[in-house]
Formats: structure tokens, C-alpha cells, sequence
């Protein structure tokens, strides 16, 4: 039977593929009856699963992170496919393609290198850009920060996250920079592609996208500022004051105590880059939801439980339903050693973010992950 894709199960649809487990959960049935829920995945999205028969039996098989030969059946339930398993068995892993499974981003990473590249030789050849250069001239470090996503479900979801969401976050800091000269370019450049760097270590992405036990305990922000000061005394006299206005970007980029931020944006700089930063996460959220629904009816997407509305999205501005070929990251090159180179709409006011009115994404983040 040809392999199906998550994105093209339908109803009654019957299935025979391989899918990777995110998470499994045994309950009983209030008739006193076992039953199993699974998060199956693969690179065009996620679905849930459940078995009614032989629960026991097939609990034994396997585990999270597994991957699971899956026959089942298409169900919709309360608008939502889910598949109803009956049969199920562990594949090995020697014989998978993680490409297959894990979501990649749609640009290449040589293509996302070269754009660092020229925006690092942008920049004044001063403290930050001698510091962004012990980052992005470690080849170790680039290949993590490549690979790890933005977050573990809000946005940029997918291998390669970071870097893609880091570079549109240093476009826009661009942007901004040129229409205001008050603007510390280099500082802005830099907050913008290391306010997340702490990803890298916070979230698990070598099979399923999940948290470490750092990551939990510690954290991003502060894993980040970690790196920062530690990188920073690798370097000759690095003015200690350039160390302290960068670690305050990191420090305050979620904007608000209640969205996990230690400290409030005190600089024009880290103003800013909490709205850019914002601004990217919102624009990528809002329209995965709206990519994730390519076969709805009318123009209204379903209701988005963390933006609390429905989005209107024409069908005609959509791409069709079709699985996305398979771009894995490629092998990243040594780059050259010479070189030192949240939840109103998107229309929601100044005032209101200052006043801490929006729903902003990173809290419901920090929620899901406390």
C-alpha cells in the first residue's frame, strides 16, 4: 500500500506508513477500559492517534521517540483527524531518513550561511563584530545553531528554525537602523542573532523537538547571557561595557516579567528588538496555522486557541496540499578562519504592547514549558 503523509490522511482513509512517536499517554475508558493516545509525526505535521484493542500489548512495543509502522484508519473527530490504529510495530532506526520526519526549513542552509556572511561583513569592525565571529567561525557551534529550532511549538518549528527566525529578526533590525540613525546598528545586529542562542542547548531536536533538562531548569535567556560572557573573555580586552548592553538585550527581549524576561527592555536597542522578535514569531505562527489547513472549506482558518479568534486566509493565497519535498540539512562548510567579520493582530498599538495588553507568544511558551 503507498505510504501516505500526515498532511494527506482523510477520513476513512486507510494507512500503512511510518511515523515518528512525540508523545504516548495509557488512560482507562470510563467503561474501565484501556486505551492509548499517541502524537505521531512526520516532516508535514503531526496527528493523533489512538488504539482501542491490545493496549497492552502494543505498550511493550515501543516508547517515545520510537518509530512505529502504523496501520490504521482516518477518523474525523470534533473537526480534527485523528487515526485509529490497528496494528502497529517498531521500526529501527538504521533503517529511517530523519529528513522523512522532522520538518525542515524551506531554506537552504548554505543559502541562510551566505546571508549571515554579508551581514556580518556589514558591520563595523568593531567589539560585536569581533564577538558574533568567535560564534559563526566555530564550525561545532554553527552546526547547532543551523539545526535547532526557534521553539518547541509556537514558531519556526522545524529544523533550521533559529537561524531562518534570527536572520529575519536582523533584516528587520536592519530596517530599522537605517531609518533611525539614534540606533546602535552593530549592538542591534548582534541582540538580533544571539537573543535566542541559548536555544541551542534549552531544546532537544535530534529526534522529536522537546526541552532539555538545562533548558527547564535554567533556560534560554540565561543560558544565552552564559555564552555571551564566557565568548566575550576569549577576546583581548573586549570593553566590559559592550558585555553588559548586549547581555541586557538578551536579558529583556521578552519584553514583560509576566512573558519570562528577567529584566524590562531599558535601552532603545532592546526595545526594539523585543517588537522585531515579537513581530517574526507572530507573521511565522499565524501563518503555519494557516498553511497547516490546506483542504478547509470556506476562508476562515479553524479557531486558534492561543490567539483566541479564527484567521480570514483566502483559499486563492494558499499553496495546495502537497508534501513538501524532502531538504535536509545539508553538511555545513568550515567557514574561512580570515574572516573576523503574543495576542492582538499585527496591527496592535504601541501603547497597548507597553501596557502589556497583547498575549504575547512567549508566555504562553513559558507556560506550556513550566
Amino acid at each position: 500500500m503507498k505510504q501516505i503523509y500526515v498532511n494527506q490522511i482523510g477520513e476513512r482513509d486507510q494507512v500503512e506508513s511510518v511515523f515518528l512517536v512525540r508523545d504516548r499517554i495509557q488512560a482507562m475508558a470510563r467503561n474501565g477500559k484501556p486505551y492509548m493516545t499517541l502524537k505521531l509525526m512526520d516532516r508535514t505535521g503531526e496527528i493523533e492517534a489512538r488504539v482501542w484493542d491490545r493496549v497492552d500489548e502494543f505498550a511493550r512495543l515501543f516508547e517515545k521517540n520510537d518509530f512505529l509502522h502504523i496501520s490504521g484508519r482516518g477518523n474525523l473527530y470534533m473537526g480534527k483527524m485523528q487515526l485509529v490504529v490497528q496494528q502497529l510495530r517498531k521500526v529501527a532506526e538504521e533503517n529511517i531518513d530523519l529528513a522523512d520526519f522532522l520538518p525542515v526549513s524551506k531554506r537552504p542552509v548554505a543559502e541562510m550561511r551566505e546571508e549571515l556572511d554579508q551581514l556580518l561583513a556589514s558591520m563595523n569592525d568593531g567589539p560585536m563584530r569581533r564577538l558574533l565571529g568567535v560564534f559563526f567561525d566555530d564550525s561545532d557551534f554553527f552546526r547547532l545553531y543551523s539545526r535547532a529550532p526557534a521553539a518547541k511549538g509556537m514558531h519556526h518549528v522545524f529544523i533550521g528554525g533559529l537561524l531562518e527566525h534570527s536572520l529575519a529578526v536582523a533584516a528587520l533590525a536592519c530596517d530599522v537602523a537605517q531609518r533611525y540613525a539614534q540606533v546602535d546598528r552593530d549592538l542591534l545586529i548582534a541582540g538580533a542573532l544571539l537573543h535566542d542562542v541559548g536555544k541551542i542547548g534549552e531544546l532537544s531536536y535530534e529526534r522529536s523537538f522537546d526541552y532539555t533538562d538545562e533548558g527547564k531548569l535554567v533556560g534560554h535567556i540565561v543560558m544565552g547571557v552564559e555564552m555571551i560572557e564566557e565568548r566575550s573573555r576569549t577576546i583581548p580586552d573586549f570593553p566590559r561595557q559592550q558585555v553588559m548592553l548586549l547581555k541586557h538585550l538578551l536579558l529583556s527581549h521578552h519584553g514583560q516579567y509576566e512573558y519570562g524576561s528577567p529584566k524590562r527592555p531599558k535601552m532603545l536597542e532592546a526595545v526594539i528588538l523585543n517588537f522585531i522578535d515579537d513581530l517574526d514569531s507572530k507573521i511565522n505562527g499565524i501563518q503555519t496555522h494557516i498553511d497547516k489547513e490546506p483542504e478547509r472549506t470556506g476562508d476562515w482558518t479553524s479557531y486558534h486557541r492561543l490567539y483566541d479568534r479564527y484567521f480570514y486566509a483566502p483559499h486563492e493565497t494558499q499553496a495546495s496540499n502537497k508534501v513538501p519535498p524532502a531538504d535536509p540539512v545539508a553538511p555545513v562548510a568550515e567557514p574561512p578562519k580570515a574572516r573576523r567579520s503574543r495576542d492582538e493582530p499585527l496591527g496592535f498599538t504601541l501603547g497597548e504592547q507597553l501596557a502589556g495588553q497583547n498575549l504575547n507568544l512567549f508566555a504562553h511558551e513559558k507556560e506550556k514549558k513550566d
